[in-house]
């Protein structure tokens, strides 16, 4: 790596600050004072005290530090272009703020140069001085690991097989295959700075977020730094089992990320407990040097500390090692705007034209980092009109703007979107094709030769080109592309063949149905498709909703059964449970909750066709009239569909099974439902809603009897006033907290007039 050189001047002033702070900090041990960044009084940074740059030397009093940034490549720096910075110095010295003078510059400096600078610092009463230049500049990159973790945009820089080891390389390639041509725009966040402390720290770090909010990225990103600081081998796992099987305890250090550690969409109790069981090991692995990071989704992961044995892995609560990944920071915002644009396709004067709405653009609400990633690209932005008003909606309306624009392609790069569509995001490459996908090509007016071209026309763009365990692929760039794509396909009935085919089976339940069942905005499928829809819904066998094997088959189940019963006709359904019998088999022993149940929907509406078997409804009504006599779910007493099923004779019993079963223990039943509730929940309405349900119910099956209608009275008032109770708790917490937050926020303003980031994002 000795002679590798990184391209400085592609970061940027602001980045090429941040840098040079960063190297101070991190390599020379100064915490450096920023400043803002028009009225500095000529200091980028600033500190005071003593330091020791080198052997026996000592330097003291207040130092300045003044960043020269070009974005000229092999630029060499002339005492003229720091002429203009000696009055500032000047009046720095008459005021006593500049004992040592500081400066740091991306370009060259020759010797008589360096001679000429210090003889004007120098004549400007500056008496301590040091000048790092470029070239020093990339040696501290490629000498410090340290450095390169904390400021991990770096490998972006240079060639990244350079810069880490070849077995390190392997790693992080492996890993990070993904975002390779995205490394050198990363920008850094105090997210990612206090994930990093705590790994280097303690070997563990959690982070959590709303979805999207980044947690893969900073994942990725340690994951990279890992690979070169340690020379970790990275592990990607899925729960704690795996975690422990891939633990080597005579390799020196090993890096495992585990994605989702709780649950992928909502809380896995299953997970939870593995890592119960897990911690001993987890101990042992970090002790030995290997390092952990975690990820899941905030929501989960407040639930999943409830079983979480925190006292025999403090880790899991410390606030060193649980990073939340909040939304980005205004200038964080700005900083990726920028890096996206100036390492991007657009030209220099779209850039320069669009340079005054930066600030708008990376400001408006509906701002995330896919917003940067469109507009740095030509193609993803056809003919967009720069203005206020159609930046605006460019953003506002970020979804429908990109279908747009995939709908003006020509007939072969819509061709080659089909094909990755198709095989969902992961095209083989070299390509060879089934008949249905060479019927998608005829139907888009393309060919094999066509399609092909295509491809590497919209590489880089729509598509990427990847290589993961020796396989090559074309995938989409972003999921977004998949789809507005898919937006398309489902308004063209000429290609919903394409559709089903290519999209999710999860996702495809959600958006068609099979014959039209006057559902506003689904897709009809016309009866042509029946068949292939048929086996798309039976190949379902397993969801990404949950990780666990177990809950992901169940919750493939629960999709299959609520689209039969809300989105088919019945020609589709008959025809559908006679090639997958085994669907109904327990549909009689739903779950407790009977309102959320699929088997129950899916009876009564197979009960509305006339081909539910009646062994499968009396069972089914048997459970459910005991659930509602026993204060359990009360669903038969309030639904018209359920009670549909019931003959006279189950109704009988039903009524018989209130008066001397249900009612004589009301007051237990609710009680006992109040004693389940945690005020950490809130939602006391939300958990004596079903009560409330039984007491309707109660009360609509018996009219005439002032008996009962008084006990359902004096049972709604008594739970009226302790949920009014709990909520009036919960409202009083949160007044508490909001004025804490109220009391202890700081605004920061930048003053009018202050040096925008994107001022050189022409240049």
């Amino acid at each position: 790596m000795a002679n590798l050189t990184f391209n400085l001047h592609t970061l940027g002033w602001h980045s090429f600050q941040q840098l040079c702070h960063s190297i101070l900090r991190e390599n020379l041990g100064q915490t450096v004072e920023s400043f803002l960044d028009v009225h500095d009084g000529g200091r980028d940074g600033a500190f005071c005290g003593v330091w020791n740059p080198a052997g026996a030397e000592v330097l003291t009093g207040q130092f300045v530090v003044q960043c020269k940034f070009t974005n000229q490549p092999g630029k060499v720096l002339r005492a003229s272009d720091v002429s203009d910075e000696m009055n500032k110095v000047k009046r720095l010295v008459e005021r006593g703020l500049c004992d040592v003078y500081v400066l740091m510059t991306n370009a060259g400096i020759s010797g008589g140069a360096d001679e000429r600078i210090i003889e004007q610092l120098h004549a400007a009463g500056v008496t301590q001085l040091r000048i790092f230049h470029g070239p020093w500049i990339e040696q501290q990159i490629r000498e410090s690991k340290n450095l390169r973790s904390m400021v991990p945009r770096v490998y972006g820089l240079g060639d990244l097989s350079q810069i880490l080891d070849e077995r390190a390389y392997t790693q992080a390639a492996a890993v990070l295959e993904a975002m390779r041509d995205d490394l050198a725009k990363v920008v850094m966040t105090e997210s990612y700075r206090r994930a990093a402390r705590a790994l280097d720290a303690h070997g563990f770090v959690l982070l959590i977020g709303e979805p999207a909010a980044g947690k893969t990225t900073v994942a990725s990103l340690l994951a990279m730094a890992s690979a070169d600081k340690w020379g970790a081998r990275v592990v990607k796992t899925s729960s704690a089992k795996e975690l422990v099987e891939h633990w080597n305890p005579h390799e020196k250090s090993q890096f495992f990320w585990v994605d989702d550690a709780f649950g992928a969409t909502q809380h896995e109790s299953g997970l939870v407990s593995g890592w119960n069981h897990a911690l001993p090991q987890m101990k042992a692995m970090i002790s030995r040097g290997s390092k952990i990071v975690m990820t899941s989704r905030d929501y989960i992961y407040k639930r999943a500390r409830q079983g979480l044995k925190e006292g025999s892995f403090p880790l899991f609560q410390e606030s060193q090692t649980v990073v939340d990944v909040h939304d980005l920071t205004a200038i964080e915002r700005a900083q990726i705007l920028y890096n996206h644009l100036k390492l991007g396709r657009q030209s220099r004067d779209f850039r320069r034209r669009i340079e005054p709405f930066l600030p708008a653009v990376a400001s408006h609400r509906r701002f995330i980092p896919e917003i940067a990633r469109r507009l740095s690209e030509p193609k993803l932005i056809g003919s967009l009109y720069l203005s206020t008003s159609s930046l605006d909606r460019f953003v506002e309306q970020r979804e429908s703007f990109l279908i747009d624009v995939c709908e003006k392609l020509d007939a072969d790069c819509k061709a080659a979107l089909a094909l990755v569509y198709m095989r969902r995001s992961k095209l083989q490459s070299p390509i060879e094709l089934a008949p249905a996908e060479l019927e998608a090509l005829q139907r888009h007016g393309s060919d094999l030769g066509g399609c092909t071209a295509a491809l590497e026309i919209l590489s880089g763009s729509f598509l990427m080109h990847s290589t993961s365990d020796g396989e090559a692929f074309w995938s989409f760039k972003h999921p977004t592309v998949g789809d507005a794509y898919a937006a398309i396909l489902r308004k063209n009935p000429e290609l919903l063949g394409i559709y089903v085919q290519g999209a999710d089976a999860d996702k495809l339940m959600r958006q068609v149905t099979c014959g039209d069942v006057h559902i506003e905005g689904a897709v009809v499928l016309p009866r042509s498709l029946f068949a292939l829809m048929s086996e798309r819904i039976q190949s379902f066998r397993s969801s990404t909703s949950y990780k666990s094997d177990h809950l992901s088959s169940w919750d493939a189940r629960r999709q299959i059964k609520r689209f039969l019963a809300e989105r088919c006709l019945k020609e589709f359904l008959e025809t559908y449970l006679r090639a997958d019998p085994g669907l109904i088999e327990d549909i009689d022993r739903p779950s407790v909750y009977l309102e959320f149940s699929e088997d129950v929907n899916l009876a009564i509406r197979m009960s509305g066709f006339g081909i539910l078997p009646d062994s499968i409804r009396q069972s089914l009504v048997s459970f459910a009239i005991d659930c509602a006599i026993k204060g359990g779910d009360p669903r038969i007493l309030v639904d018209a569909g359920l009670r549909a099923l019931m003959t006279p004779s189950e109704s009988s019993r039903l009524a018989h099974g209130i008066r001397t079963a249900l009612l004589p223990q009301i007051d237990a039943v609710r009680l006992a439902l109040e004693g389940e509730y945690q005020e950490d929940d809130g939602h006391a309405e939300w958990h004596m809603r079903r009560f409330r349900q039984s007491l309707t119910g109660i009360a609509d099956n018996f009219p005439t009897s002032r008996r009962i209608q008084n006990l359902v009275n004096r049972q709604r008032a008594r739970t009226r006033s302790w949920v009014e109770l709990r909520e009036q708790r919960v409202k009083e917490d949160r007044e508490d907290a909001s004025h804490d937050i109220a009391a202890n926020n700081t605004t920061v303003v930048t003053p009018e007039g202050s040096r925008s980031i994107f001022d050189d994002v022409a240049d």
